[in-house]
């Protein structure tokens, strides 16, 4: 046995998995995809359930931060700002909208300023277009504009987040082809803004002008043709990887799919409209929701089977994983039972012109949504670390 060979022999083998920690940290990895989407569904659906502006401002700080503390390098989580500014212009545009359709002012509304009053003719009545506009009128048309801005900003959040490429993997195979067409979709905003900002680095680079109207041509025509040719690149990978045929799957078992899923999805409504409306047949409501949702089940699982998918490295679904979505869950769940404070805290109103409370067990629910920007292990940055290599000595 020559010394190469008894080197390699007694050397400690390496394993093939992460390193353990040894400094007492978590590890940097991806958290699953499915668990960042969850957080924020939830997060938005408590934040339908509020019109209180302390704790819509809250949600938004509660976003920024965990954004902030576990978003990657790519180039979908660096578009949250765009939600922002996204965000800002709801909320403007239902502050114009209520001041230009003034619905009046009574004399304990303090005035802010008035418009022109443009007459409207009798089949138009009931809706004045101008007038004077009230600091009440302004205050709630921002809160309801805010509400709106809070749910855009979470999902967001979430397209900030989660990857939408590794999001594909818990698809079922039904909706693989659906779930391409949104990935590609989302994936689309990101790319502009990253192909904008590399012409314009490279325009700036040649002395050339990057601000202005003069600019927009020189910019956008790259862009474009960027877009173009990635849209080429895309079809390619596409079409060599057999997307969109329908493969052994015959015509009866894709009507029967069909059929199935329309039926499902005919028996969610029945389901949602009978557990909203008190005045409903007993039928519509859980029961309808309940066999429409065995039908989905049933017509997701025939249309899987003509989809033969490979998974390499799954995802795993971890404790991170669970607390993160819990944290968003419980949130909801919390906003949704009204439990340990008054239901008005969450929907005050500005007439009287008052200032809202805030309500400790829903500051509570959301700030342990906030839980999820330490809860989620920090992200991975730059490609994953190989095992270490070892020398031999000659």
């Amino acid at each position: 046995m020559t010394r190469v060979a008894r080197t390699a022999a007694e050397a400690p083998a390496v394993p093939s998995g992460p390193a353990p920690d040894r400094g007492g940290r978590r590890l940097p990895r991806t958290l699953h995809p499915l668990a960042w989407w969850v957080w924020a569904l939830a997060l938005a659906t408590a934040v339908s359930r509020t019109n209180n502006p302390l704790l819509l401002f809250l949600v938004l700080v509660v976003l920024g931060y965990v954004v902030t503390a576990r978003r990657t390098e790519a180039p979908w989580a660096r578009g949250f700002k765009y939600y922002l500014y996204l965000a800002l212009t709801v909320v403007a545009i239902r502050v114009v909208f209520r001041a230009v359709f003034a619905t009046g002012i009574t004399p304990h509304d303090h005035f802010l300023f008035a418009l022109p009053h443009i007459p409207t003719p009798d089949w138009y009545a009931g809706i004045r277009i101008g007038g004077p506009v009230s600091l009440e009128a302004v205050l709630s048309a921002a809160t309801d504009g805010l509400r709106l801005a809070c749910m855009l900003c979470c999902i967001g959040a979430a397209n900030t987040l989660a990857n939408p490429k590794r999001a594909l993997r818990v698809l079922p195979g039904a909706l693989y082809e659906l779930g391409v067409a949104v990935t590609v979709a989302i994936s689309v905003a990101p790319q502009l803004v990253q192909s904008v900002q590399r012409v314009a680095r490279a325009r700036k680079l040649r002395a050339g002008r990057t601000k202005g109207f003069k600019a927009l041509r020189g910019i956008a025509v790259p862009v474009l043709e960027d877009a173009l040719e990635r849209s080429l690149r895309l079809a390619a990978a596409m079409d060599s990887r057999g997307y969109g045929r329908a493969g052994t799957a015959t015509r009866a078992s894709r009507r029967i799919t069909g059929a199935l899923m329309l039926l499902g999805m005919c028996g969610l409504c029945a389901g949602a409209y009978g557990l909203l409306d008190a005045t409903a047949p007993a039928f519509f409501g859980l029961p309808a929701m309940l066999l429409g949702a065995a039908l989905c089940v049933g017509g997701l699982r025939l249309g899987g089977r003509r989809v033969t998918r490979t998974n390499y490295r799954p995802d795993p679904c971890r404790l991170p994983e669970w607390a993160v979505a819990g944290s968003g869950v419980v949130a909801a769940v919390l906003l949704f039972t009204n439990l340990g404070y008054d239901p008005a805290q969450l929907n005050p109103t500005f007439y009287p012109l008052t200032w809202p409370d805030l309500p400790l067990v829903p500051t509570a629910a959301i700030l342990l949504a906030g839980a999820a920007g330490f809860l989620a292990p920090p992200p991975q940055v730059g490609p994953p670390p190989g095992p270490a290599k070892r020398a031999a000595t000659p």
